[in-house]
């Protein structure tokens, strides 16, 4: 650890609390400098993991002492936007775990705020700060695959059941970050189609379909109700093909050199169709944690001053999506403009 380290809290040390406190106390800019969960068994967990750092039920301990610079709220999603808006009001630079808020009023209130407490807002979309999710940037953005067609994505696994918190909100976001960072745009309409089979009122498997710009169409499918833990995004484009496995250690992302492409006479509109089906390379990708990347990345906008990767305008542009699907899913799958 730096003798200039920044200290930080985490907020929260449930599902990804631990993976934030354990990346910030490796850190050697960072100082994992205070724990706050409401379960005791947890925080005995902490204590035994990091002797030195302070546990507390009280959150409002990391907000009051001045020598914490910096929080990362891990809380649950129906309490981001209180959390991380006492934080700002306290100084802090704050990062949220996706998403931001629940509604785009309320990440817009945390956006203002951050900007008048001069402070960082940035939001835990951890697949920004992927290697694989870079590599497919690159590829894209050299024209590799030639223009984008569609897209289609399976976020779907058996358990992590919520209770308070849609498929749509908790699982979704990952892969709307994903194609909003991949394809540079807002989808100009969304609809959801979803089904509740186990929580009163809380769908445990979404279907999201998104419409971009220049007929770029995209799919999400996200569910905790599935036999298999699958994590897989595929990209058509009219040259070739990407499909990104996230599940997969020694190829995580593959280029199928295969396509189809139209000759035939086109004065009289007589097509006719080929298919091209070429090789299967699989780049070298020098992976490290997404979540150590991101942390860093965190700590370095707050000792600079720069803007993150994924400010709070990229929280809210996720959010909007996320609020224009649910609004979609409320009225039977109708279409609704982003």
């Amino acid at each position: 650890m730096m003798t200039n380290a920044i200290n930080v809290a985490v907020i929260g040390y449930g599902y990804w609390g631990p993976n934030l406190a354990r990346n910030f106390h490796q850190l050697p800019e960072a100082r994992l400098a205070l724990v706050a969960d409401l379960d005791a068994a947890r925080l005995a967990e902490v204590a035994r993991l990091y002797p030195t750092t302070t546990v507390t039920t009280d959150y409002r301990q990391a907000l009051a002492r001045p020598e914490i610079v910096a929080v990362a709220v891990a809380t649950p999603v129906r309490t981001h936007f209180a959390i991380a808006q006492e934080a700002l009001l306290a100084g802090k630079h704050v990062l949220v775990e996706k998403p931001l808020a629940l509604t785009a009023a309320e990440a817009e209130a945390l956006i203002a705020l951050a900007e008048q407490q001069q402070r960082t807002l940035m939001v835990g979309h951890t697949f920004e700060y992927n290697p694989a999710v870079w590599k497919i940037k690159e590829l894209i953005a050299a024209g590799e695959i030639g223009q984008v067609y569609y897209a289609y994505a399976n976020r779907v696994n058996l358990g992590r059941v919520q209770w308070d918190i849609n498929a749509l909100w908790n699982i979704a976001p990952h892969d709307v970050s994903i194609l909003l960072y991949l394809l540079e745009a807002m989808p100009l309409e969304v609809s959801a189609r979803g089904a509740v089979y186990l929580s009163q009122g809380v769908e445990d498997v979404v279907f999201l379909t998104l419409t971009f710009p220049g007929n770029v169409l995209a799919h999400v499918q996200a569910s905790w109700l599935d036999p298999s833990k699958v994590r897989r995004l595929t990209i058509v484009g009219s040259e070739k093909m990407i499909v990104y496995d996230d599940v997969d250690n020694e190829a995580k992302v593959k280029i199928y050199d295969k396509g189809v492409y139209r000759k035939g006479n086109a004065a009289y509109g007589e097509f006719q169709f080929r298919v091209h089906s070429g090789d299967i390379h699989i780049p070298r990708i020098d992976m490290t944690e997404p979540l150590r990347n991101e942390c860093a990345h965190f700590i370095e906008c707050v000792r600079t001053g720069q803007r993150p990767r994924t400010d709070g305008a990229c929280g809210l542009r996720v959010v909007r999506v996320l609020e224009a699907a649910q609004r979609s899913l409320e009225r039977g799958g109708a279409s609704v403009q982003v």
